[in-house]
């Protein structure tokens, strides 16, 4: 957490994790470009340039698409949780290799081109009546403007400028940007060429990326019709046994509507709070107590858990809920405090922490 904006901001998981993806696409870039030639003769005939637009355009959407896949996992599988929290590295690769797939495209077709190659992209293919021969490249000019847009607004000053609203839309438009790239794919690639190692990869990936959402989506559903039957039988919300609350670390309790609580265990004391992180709507309830506040998994900013208030010069505020004990269960008051108020926390008996 900082009072201050940084250009980057690292710590011991986030190297970890973009070393291992930037390991990840090497590789992948330098199968493709090496290897597959040495696999399939057609391939080996292929001009180099064309080979590394192939190479990069290829690695692009694969990474385009797990990205959109994080999200639904991590709601599955909390195990995903840690690709999730720094999605945001990823997608900014993602849009590098999308630009080295634009460099090459540019290269190779519009090189010798007599008028400026951006121009000889948007005018060279006009057959906009017919689908075969249709101009794709508008389609993959559409899906890498919206990769640099979400790239350049990424960091927290945008967030913070843009209103978390506003930069949350925003950055919901990457699913247009996917839908283009299919496109893209789908009127060019796939007409021109009889691949069918491209056209399995492109419907997989396709249909894991709306698979996994209708997934989560249901089980959501499920969570929801859980939530409102537990409330039409009392106004208090069980957010399990004492003995599921871990010390120092949090547990999530959906609400009707959507909300969730973040109920935490902390020197024999059980607190709640709004589960949404003030920052980018972290889930503080998978992150842990650190040295007396809730410290969200994201980006490290941090909540007093009796009082929702983010420790000075920070001015951040949560809701609180209520908490109380009912022969060894945990119940919360689903109805929020406004932000910042304080809340006795509830203190477990024989608990001596």
């Amino acid at each position: 957490m900082s009072a201050t904006y940084r250009p980057v901001s690292w710590n011991h998981n986030k190297i970890v994790y973009d070393a291992i993806l930037l390991i990840a696409v090497a590789v992948y870039l330098w199968i493709f470009i090496q290897v597959s030639p040495a696999l399939h003769p057609t391939a080996a005939q292929i001009d180099g340039d064309i080979l590394r637009m192939r190479a990069y355009g290829s690695c692009a959407f694969l990474m385009l698409s797990f990205i959109l896949c994080i999200g639904p996992l991590a709601r599955l599988d909390p195990r995903w949780l840690p690709v999730l929290y720094n999605r945001r590295h990823f997608g900014v690769l993602t849009c590098a290799v999308a630009l080295m797939h634009a460099w090459y495209v540019l290269g190779w077709y519009f090189a010798f081109s007599p008028v400026d190659p951006f121009v000889a992209l948007l005018s060279s293919n006009t057959s906009f009546a017919r689908i075969a021969g249709f101009p794709f490249e508008l389609f993959g000019i559409l899906a890498l403007a919206i990769l640099l847009v979400l790239a350049a607004t990424s960091h927290d000053f945008w967030l913070s400028f843009l209103t978390p609203p506003v930069w949350k839309a925003m950055h919901m438009s990457l699913y247009a940007g996917y839908t283009a790239i299919v496109l893209h794919l789908a009127l060019g690639p796939l007409m021109a060429q009889a691949n069918a190692a491209l056209a399995i990869v492109v419907a997989f990936s396709v249909v894991s990326v709306a698979g996994l959402h209708l997934a989560a989506a249901v089980q959501g559903a499920a969570q929801d019709r859980d939530v409102a039957q537990a409330a039409a039988s009392s106004p208090w919300i069980s957010a399990g046994l004492i003995s599921d609350l871990t010390e120092g670390r949090g547990r999530v309790v959906r609400v009707k509507g959507g909300e969730s609580i973040a109920v935490f265990r902390h020197g024999g004391r059980i607190s709640a709070l709004a589960n949404a992180c003030a920052h980018q709507n972290g889930p503080l309830g998978e992150g842990r107590i650190v040295e007396g506040c809730v410290t969200c998994p994201w980006h490290g900013f941090q909540y007093r858990p009796e009082d929702g208030c983010a420790p000075p010069p920070f001015t951040e505020k949560l809701a609180t809920y209520r908490v109380r004990l009912e022969d060894g269960h945990v119940l919360v008051d689903p109805r929020a405090n406004p932000p910042g108020t304080y809340v006795e926390p509830v203190v477990i008996a024989g608990d001596a922490r």
